[in-house]
């Protein structure tokens, strides 16, 4: 009969006749992080003992005892009942000794032909593989959201902006196409990663694979996994499915902080373009009269948790040999930390986007200053009157000082303003100086025309039905 460890390192049998140290016991635990993987734990174990009981490695016996055991471990997490110890280091030695308690012995042979290296390398990548699709989902919300206001205001006109200078009239739906087109790809990188990283480490063991006669195609098949991965080492060694994610991650929190930090500008009283419904807004605690865009605000800062995550995921990754390292333990809890942040700022934008109130007169305003018209003069200039457009440049420039030296916008200056700078130009001019006229104007693929804005709502909507 074995002898039984002497002290508290039940994990390691004989090997250690010592218990840990608390500060040891403290840096090396992860059952803090690492349980909210419990269910994909549950799942992985439940795949591998059906397999090893099909390849007549376990009983059938053993296989039911084990399935019934998981059962309860599920039952009691979901209840709150169980029994988490940080001595046992992480979720699935929890598991694992909480199974014993409820079967006894035949929960010591769901072990076999696994390692906890390929175990959290496949719960992992179960998490991950979810949240990713959970992410996909969000994303996809929040371009419909988008949507439905990019039709609402496809022919609301605002001012376009280069170096946030006023440059030339625009659609607000335009604007909101232009997201829906970023979030987009911001989608498709969820999903490409998701398609990647979808192949089971399960069956790898320690790095070297085990002699047991495993089915891997059967464990994988069973975790909806494409195939078994092909490398053992790289099974148990291979993080970059994480870094991908929080990448993408990354790439769709700067799209959302853009967004942000143009809802704080369009929501100033300078500005008045929208206003954040009551539930996106905060008050003041001294000045009664304000507003304040802290959610968007809020989705703008979550960013650079999100970047930072990345950075130090790829610094815990970036000099680690072959094959497991404990540091890896520190992926966990990066990842996750980035798909939470992620989560909330795509709940908050979709929500802020959905309930904000337009100012169509404040827009309409703004883009008629600035002579955001000045492109359309000169395209006429080239087009009615023949000139280089490098000298139709130039006349409209003198024309834009004109209007500026009079105070007033380039639609507002009279027929014989305009003939003392182009004498051959007529009362037809004025048909291309409004906003309105402009935006109706732009009409190429792409382009911000009301007409071409309603096409591009309808192809969206229909490559997302």
């Amino acid at each position: 009969m074995a002898k039984k460890p002497a002290s508290g390192q039940e994990m390691w049998g004989g090997r250690f006749a010592a218990k840990p140290d608390e500060v040891m016991e403290a840096i090396n635990a992860s059952i803090d992080v690492d349980k909210r993987m419990a269910a994909e734990d549950i799942q992985g174990s439940r795949a591998h003992v059906r397999m090893l009981a099909d390849s007549n490695i376990v009983s059938d016996a053993d296989r039911d005892a084990i399935l019934d055991g998981l059962d309860q471990v599920e039952q009691e997490i979901a209840g709150g009942d169980f029994p988490f110890r940080k001595d046992l280091e992480d979720i699935h030695m929890n598991i694992e000794a909480r199974l014993k308690e409820i079967i006894g012995e035949p929960a010591g042979r769901l072990h076999t032909a696994r390692s906890r290296n390929d175990q959290v390398a496949t719960d992992f990548r179960l998490w991950t593989r979810q949240a990713l699709q959970t992410r996909a989902d969000q994303t996809r919300g929040l371009m419909e959201a988008l949507l439905e206001q990019a039709d609402l205001h496809a022919d609301t006109v605002m001012p376009g902006f280069t170096h946030l200078q006023t440059a030339q009239p625009v659609t607000f739906g335009h604007h909101l196409m232009a997201y829906v087109e970023m979030f987009s790809r911001d989608r498709s990188r969820f999903l490409d990663c998701q398609d990647r990283m979808n192949e089971s480490p399960l069956g790898a063991a320690a790095l070297a694979g085990t002699g047991f006669p495993i089915d891997r195609q059967k464990t994988a098949a069973d975790l909806g996994f494409k195939a078994p991965m092909a490398n053992s080492l790289d099974a148990v060694s291979a993080r970059d499915f994480a870094v991908e994610a929080v990448s993408a991650c990354s790439i769709c929190a700067m799209h959302l902080s853009r967004l942000a930090e143009e809802i704080v500008i369009w929501a100033s009283a300078q500005f008045h373009f929208v206003r954040l419904s009551d539930a996106w807004s905060t008050g003041s605690s001294i000045m009664p009269q304000k507003r304040n865009p802290d959610a968007a605000e809020l989705v703008r800062a979550k960013t650079g948790r999100i970047y930072g995550a990345l950075q130090a995921l790829l610094t815990v990754l970036k000099g680690l040999p072959l094959a497991y390292s404990k540091d890896m333990q520190e992926d966990k809890e990066l990842t996750f930390l980035a798909f939470d942040a992620l989560d909330l700022c795509l709940a908050s934008m979709t929500g802020m986007v959905s309930s904000w109130t337009v100012d169509k007169p404040a827009m309409r305003a703004a883009a008629a200053h600035g002579f955001s018209t000045a492109t359309d003069l000169a395209d006429y200039l080239v087009r009615e009157l023949g000139l280089p457009f490098r000298e139709a440049h130039h006349v409209t420039g003198a024309t834009v000082k004109l209007a500026e030296d009079k105070g007033c916008d380039l639609a507002e200056l009279s027929i014989d303003d305009l003939k003392s700078i182009e004498p051959r130009l007529t009362d037809a001019v004025y048909s291309v100086l409004t906003v309105e006229a402009s935006v109706n104007s732009r009409q190429s693929y792409g382009g911000t025309s009301p007409v071409r804005v309603r096409e591009q709502v309808s192809r969206w909507k229909e490559l997302l039905s």
